[in-house]
């Protein structure tokens, strides 16, 4: 099991690492969440939704993702209000202080998925939450040292050196722990170090001497993986080609800048990857009116409340903006929660999301969108439609994604700019289903465009139709290596900064059980 000293002290990226590394070695593994709170989801083959972070680690170690990885999702929809999503499905949405009081079946849940795990894997890597030190959130751990106790999982402690106070992170969670708990701490691992780590010898020998435990090793500061952070965390640490409140006045010809509307709420914002990976394109997250800028087209992410993001697009004047720089022709998508918002109105006749039964959208498309309690998780293969502009020439053409979303969107009419809306995608198969339902909006001239597919961009041949339209050059240069080279790179540098013979060992893994 890793556990961390908090929150970000990169444990997600460790478990991915590890499940590379023991999968390369010839082992079955599997990850491990117990209980993940996060709007960045993924669907698994069966239509079950689990946290992306899980996913990520089970594409890592070879396998497909599965519910048992991620028995309980927490998906906040406000301060103190979250959606939990039990074995995969939505259950119910909860208070926070009401959550505890389901905790009796949600650790049988926990438990059960765990064993399910554990019959049918050589190993599993367990990853714990935040710190299992809050001394306040003890009486209701479902996710870390209860889980350790549970299985008698070995733990490896992560500090995180790049935040500053690694002696008191380290020996301060350890310390904090009761007897039964530190005995289950075998050893610890400085993470993110930046610089040279010869320099840390004296720290390795003090952490080892007052704790009594390893250090298992010293894990450099690794960036831009093009590996999914599991959380929007991320969005404000990530070190973006331009500075995250920069806005760009002049760029080459053939580069472009792309804004992303940072929601309070955003949802699945790993979306948006793979086109800050190409060379030429300029990303940013935007969250106030001022560093708007003028792009050459703005995206509206997925959102997991979108009634109230869009009113809190209204209060920020983002909502104006975004009409304005539409009417002077710039380019604007929406995904999933963004894609609704696009529409002409949205309804919640049951209260799915918002006291009023009727919320006006930005009227850039011609859609009504209608919530309802059935939530829709699926992968899907769609292809598309005959479209306008930089859609033509893509027509008959395949692409892959996800859906996650709560809303019926049909068209309607016309939309108030008297545009007409064409939906530009049929989905043909859902969790391997053969289906036909006709998908997204496209405006006449192909500038303002949506649909509810997650991973849309991960499509090559959509992405760089769409930059093109943009008035970005492709310059042959292709930086984008794939997911498997990624989680190899990811590996390689894991493997060589930690003293893998000692990990075997605590793990009681013999060689001959290795390839």
């Amino acid at each position: 099991m890793i556990q961390g000293t908090s929150s970000s002290s990169g444990k997600s990226l460790l478990v991915t690492a590890l499940c590379r590394i023991f999968a390369r070695q010839g082992l079955r593994v599997a990850p491990f969440k117990a209980q993940n709170m996060s709007n960045n989801a993924a669907v698994c083959p069966d239509g079950s939704e689990i946290g992306r972070a899980q996913a990520v680690q089970a594409i890592a170690a070879g396998i497909e993702p599965q519910a048992d990885m991620n028995p309980i999702l927490l998906k906040p929809e406000a301060d103190a209000r979250c959606q939990v999503v039990l074995n995969g499905r939505a259950w119910r949405t909860v208070a926070a202080r009401e959550y505890y009081r389901y905790k009796s079946q949600l650790w049988t849940a926990v438990t059960a998925a765990l064993d399910r795990l554990r019959a049918h894997f050589d190993l599993v890597v367990i990853e714990g939450a935040g710190s299992p030190a809050e001394l306040n959130l003890k009486a209701g751990d479902l996710v870390n040292m209860a889980v350790a106790r549970y299985a008698q999982s070995p733990v490896l402690l992560v500090g995180d050196i790049d935040r500053g106070g690694i002696f008191a992170q380290l020996l301060g969670t350890l310390w904090l722990l009761p007897p039964e708990e530190q005995a289950l701490v075998r050893a610890m691992i400085v993470n993110k170090f930046r610089g040279d780590i010869s320099l840390f010898a004296d720290g390795v020998r003090i952490l080892e001497e007052r704790s009594g435990i390893p250090v298992l090793g010293i894990v450099p500061y690794l960036d831009r993986l093009r590996i999914p952070d599991e959380d929007s965390v991320a969005i404000e640490e990530r070190k973006y080609p331009l500075d995250f409140h920069k806005v760009q006045t002049a760029l080459p010809q053939g580069e472009v800048e792309i804004v992303v509307i940072r929601l309070p709420r955003i949802s699945n914002f790993d979306d948006f990857d793979a086109l800050m990976d190409e060379p030429g394109v300029h990303m940013r997250y935007v969250s106030d009116l001022g560093a708007l800028g003028s792009p050459h087209a703005i995206i509206l992410p997925g959102s997991k409340s979108t009634a109230n993001d869009l009113r809190w697009l209204r209060a920020q004047g983002l909502a104006n903006a975004i009409q304005e720089f539409a009417a002077r022709g710039g380019a604007v998508v929406g995904i999933c929660g963004g894609y609704q918002m696009l529409g002409e109105v949205l309804r919640d006749p049951l209260h799915t999301e918002s006291s009023e039964e009727e919320i006006a959208g930005l009227g850039l498309l011609p859609l009504e969108t209608v919530f309802a309690r059935d939530k829709l998780t699926h992968r899907v293969t769609a292809r598309i439609l005959e479209g306008p502009a930089w859609l033509a020439p893509l027509a008959g053409a395949v692409v892959h994604g996800y859906e996650i979303h709560m809303g019926r969107t049909e068209p309607v009419a016309s939309n108030s700019s008297g545009q007409r809306g064409q939906p530009w995608l049929c989905i043909t198969q859902r969790s391997g289903a053969s289906v036909e339902v006709l998908d997204g909006a496209v405006s006449a001239d192909g500038r303002i465009w949506g649909c509810y597919l997650h991973g849309l961009f991960e499509n090559a041949h959509l992405r760089r139709a769409w930059l093109a339209s943009l008035g970005w050059k492709n310059t042959g240069e292709d930086t984008q290596s794939t997911r498997q080279d990624a989680f190899d790179a990811l590996a390689d540098a894991v493997e060589s900064a930690l003293d893998m013979q000692r990990l075997y060992a605590i793990l009681e893994i013999q060689e001959e059980n290795r390839l």
